[in-house]
């Protein structure tokens, strides 16, 4: 504290960001002031008077760092961009804003396209959104193909080679194919603007324009296009019929209400535009923290226009927020003119806060039955287990073996890590089986135990030696419970590895699938769980997972084994040559369509090599 006491002394009296940080010296919160002196004192003064939430984290202070700017609108936003960046404990966040989509036009292409992006970069591209979910934005982005015919392909448009075809999109008429030259750039950016005004929803103004260009099209005797553009008026009308008239005053505004919950919280949006009720999203906060709505409703609007391609010119809350005037301050500065912060008391504005409101309270009821049922189906069959198996303790970190092959070839084994009920994938190990001939799941289960448990207890002296933790370690961290793919055979196999090792002291079962039935040691008969049992679920859901996770690690085995002896079978083809075809082609097939003069161009090849693969592919090499 003696730190602290020294740095407060000299805070200046200006306009700012401060930085709180714990032991570790991470960013636990993120804050500004119109007076760095005064507010960063008061987290130090008179404890009694602070909220849970800001008692907890002062607790948490070992110090802190400010940034000094020229005006309070400058530190909004200055603080907006450092809780984007550092995501402090102690601030309220958007949860997991990065799976928020947006739908991005391309704008820095020449041709721009329309795709599903989560990513919002500091560019010329432009943004809308965010979306509750991804498949909001496949479904925009299909009307958008329908209606507008611009590309959402990745292709190069500067790398395109005369007799390139273009893509399925371009014969159904849902792309006017600028990889073939079909139309030009000011032409294409006429159709991306509408594109722009569609996603805004500005209706009216996007109808007028194609109805001048359908008449023009018509006076022109242009009748295809003007049926076009008749056709694109009518789906436009037909998206606006489905929008609910929310007011005749034609304004742009979100309406913004929250339902608070105990660990996260709901936040309910309307967008009207031009008096319109044009969509709606739910937004999953993280409030563990903090208990003041009007807080809460700050650090959402914060977050939210941060990225926001567009500001409406009324925002209407359910609550007054402290800051609502230097907020509304940045938002009229990012739309150009004036942006109203309203809190209705009575009207059609209070009856769509409140409507908000019963959205967002009926939502946050769905996430927290979501939760307990989530809940049960990991930590709590994880406690059933425990019961029915008579461990000592609830198991946290299951691990679970399974052997693949076909006829005894490329026998592979997969390791999968559970962690409270739910997978850890980065965990995940596989193992090729050494030096076993024949499908033999008994030597194969016993060696991978072997193996994986082998290279644990070596891992962890290693680690300890150096002063590290070992359950940072690839394979040092053991589980709480073993769980084998198999009957009794796999099961005797695995317990043998572990006593070889001193390491049966930890649980191990096996899972036979022909009747779902638990093998354990010392017990001659299976357990039987009742089939809705949520333990059973939970390990029938492990083993199908290490199953999965088996199964593909060998085809890619097999397929590698086929492309090799493909190659294997060609004339004047060896193992370096082979390597460095497929290094150069990627697969059979580009080898296949190779040209001659192609293939001589690879390392090591000549053309007698290169004849002998057009011949064994039934190719004319002559030229």
């Amino acid at each position: 504290m003696a730190l602290i006491e020294e740095k407060l002394k000299t805070l200046p009296d200006s306009p700012g960001v401060y930085l709180m940080k714990d032991e570790n010296d991470n960013i636990i919160y993120v804050g500004k002031a119109i007076s760095l002196k005064n507010r960063v004192r008061q987290y130090f003064q008179s404890p009694k008077n602070h909220t849970p939430k800001v008692r907890a984290m002062v607790a948490n202070i070992r110090d802190f760092e400010y940034i000094i700017t020229d005006s309070e609108l400058e530190a909004l936003i200055l603080e907006c961009n450092l809780i984007k960046e550092h995501k402090p404990r102690y601030n309220v966040l958007l949860k997991d804003d990065k799976q928020y989509p947006y739908i991005m036009v391309t704008m820095e292409e020449d041709y721009p396209r329309v795709v599903l992006t989560r990513n919002i970069k500091k560019d010329n591209n432009l943004y809308f959104g965010p979306y509750g979910s991804s498949k909001v934005v496949r479904d925009t982005i299909d009307v958008i193909k329908r209606l507008f015919p611009v590309r959402t392909c990745k292709k190069n448009l500067n790398s395109i080679k005369k007799g390139d075809r273009p893509c399925l999109y371009y014969y159904i008429n849902q792309c006017q194919g600028p990889c073939q030259g079909n139309i030009d750039k000011e032409e294409y950016r006429k159709v991306v603007k509408d594109v722009c005004r569609f996603l805004d929803g500005k209706y009216e103004d996007l109808i007028e324009d194609l109805r001048k260009q359908m008449e023009e099209a018509a006076e022109q005797l242009n009748f295809e296009k003007a049926a076009s553009l008749r056709d694109k008026i009518n789906s436009v009308e037909k998206v606006m019929e489905k929008q609910k008239i929310i007011s005749t005053d034609l304004l742009d505004q979100d309406v913004i209400a929250i339902a608070l919950g105990e660990r996260e919280s709901i936040v309910q949006m309307f967008f009207i535009r031009s008096g319109k009720l044009t969509g709606s999203e739910q937004f999953v906060l993280d409030t563990k923290n903090e208990s003041q709505v009007k807080d809460i409703i700050s650090s959402f609007i914060k977050q939210f226009y941060l990225t926001s391609s567009f500001i409406p010119k009324e925002v209407l809350l359910q609550e007054e927020i402290d800051e609502a005037l230097i907020i509304e301050r940045w938002l009229t500065s990012k739309r150009g003119n004036r942006v109203y912060i309203k809190v209705p008391k009575r009207g059609n504005r209070k009856e769509l806060v409140d409507l908000a409101f019963r959205n967002a309270m009926e939502a946050l009821e769905n996430l927290k039955q979501k939760v307990e049922a989530e809940q049960a189906r990991t930590i709590g069959a994880s406690e059933e287990l425990a019961e029915v198996l008579d461990l000592p303790y609830v198991p946290s970190r299951i691990e679970a073996f399974d052997i693949s092959n076909i006829q005894g070839t490329n026998s592979v084994a997969s390791m999968v890590v559970f962690e409270k009920g739910k997978p850890s994938k980065k965990d995940y190990r596989r193992f090729r089986i050494k030096g076993i001939e024949g499908p033999n799941d008994y030597a194969s289960m016993s060696q991978v135990i072997e193996r994986r448990f082998k290279r644990g207890i070596e891992e962890k002296v290693s680690l300890e030696a150096q002063g590290k933790d070992p359950n940072f370690g690839k394979f040092s961290r053991l589980p709480d419970l073993i769980l084998i793919d198999g009957g009794k055979g796999q099961l005797n196999a695995a317990i043998s590895s572990l006593r070889k090792l001193g390491m049966d002291y930890i649980p191990i079962i096996s899972l036979a699938e022909k009747n779902e039935e638990i093998y354990m040691e010392n017990q001659d008969k299976p357990i039987v769980i009742p089939k809705n049992s949520l333990a059973l679920q939970l390990l029938q859901r492990i083993r199908d997972e290490a199953h999965r996770f088996a199964i593909t690690y060998h085809r890619s085995l097999r397929g590698k084994d086929n492309i090799r002896s493909i190659l294997e079978d060609i004339p004047n083809i060896g193992p370096g040559r082979r390597r460095a075809l497929l290094k150069h082609f990627g697969s059979i097939e580009a080898i296949r369509r190779a040209s001659l003069e192609d293939l001589i161009k690879v390392d090591g090849m000549n053309r007698n090599a290169a004849l002998s693969i057009m011949e064994y592919f039934g190719m004319d090499g002559a030229d």
